[in-house]
């Protein structure tokens, strides 16, 4: 039987807005497809503009969707799930951090259901997104179609097995903070060498964008003809770059990742 609603989702938390947002804003989604519910009411204010279908039941969105988003807690799920006597649905997406498809199936208590798991970052929220997705449980071309269309209308899609995804965590999931305190780093350099904190910033952030701009946009070109590129014999940038190799910071950005996919195996063995 054909469910009422072709995407259910359980949490109206900042991630699951974004996807929703994405999903409605491209056309790939018509409101009256979509239901989300919450425990808290007012999570569904930043919502408004839409006219999506909400609920503080858990149980309508399993009982009349067709695939059902996880955007909770990952320390939520278990308790989520127990307080439903019976789950009317085997098509699932998961964006819950270091919860794999194994555990999610044992709380359901079914293997007969598909899981992808996906691990998403913060710039989904501007439609510059990454999304590592693992859709290996699904077979169906139309299936694979409809999951990667839902990230893929905000984000880069990169499709991987689950094992990976720890490490899309550290090189992606968790970048944006990476790429954060480089920015705040080179606003407060510019500070101390005279800038207003404003043109530091303003400088800062358009160079960023273009920088990214240009690594998409050349494919053709290595990241390290890219830097050189911009490093002239004798000249400035080749300075700091020396500086920041004198530094080791090759070391100092794998020692950081490392740290990042250890903590999110970590969190992956706890529950």
């Amino acid at each position: 039987m054909e469910k009422k609603f072709k995407l259910g989702v359980i949490g109206a938390g900042f991630m699951s807005t974004a996807i929703i947002s994405g999903a409605l804003k491209s056309g790939f989604l018509p409101e009256n497809k979509i239901v989300v519910s919450d425990i808290n009411e007012n999570s569904f204010e930043k919502l408004k503009d839409y006219k999506i279908n909400t609920t503080l039941s858990n149980s309508y969105v399993f009982e009349n969707s067709e695939y059902v988003l996880f955007a909770i807690k990952p320390q939520n799920f278990k308790s989520v799930i127990e307080k439903e006597q019976f789950i009317p649905c085997n098509k699932f997406i998961s964006i819950m951090a270091g919860v794999k498809k194994d555990y999610i199936k044992s709380v359901i208590g079914s293997k007969d259901i598909s899981v992808a798991r996906c691990m998403p970052n913060t710039p989904c929220s501007v439609g510059y997104g990454a999304v590592g997705l693992d859709v290996t449980d699904y077979s169906q071309k139309s299936e694979i179609d409809f999951i990667n269309g839902l990230f893929g209308c905000f984000s880069k899609v990169v499709f991987l097995d689950e094992d990976k995804l720890n490490a899309v965590t550290g090189i992606s999931g968790s970048s944006p903070a990476y790429f954060y305190l480089f920015a705040k780093c080179l606003i407060d350099a510019g500070v101390k060498n005279g800038l207003s904190e404003d043109a530091a910033k303003s400088l800062v952030v358009n160079t960023m964008i273009g920088s990214g701009k240009m690594l998409q946009l050349n494919n053709d070109k290595s990241i390290d003809e890219l830097i050189d590129a911009v490093c002239s014999k004798g000249g400035t940038t080749i300075e700091a770059i020396k500086s920041f190799k004198s530094d080791e910071i090759e070391a100092v950005v794998q020692r950081a990742v490392d740290a990042c996919v250890k903590r999110s195996g970590e969190l992956e063995s706890g529950l």
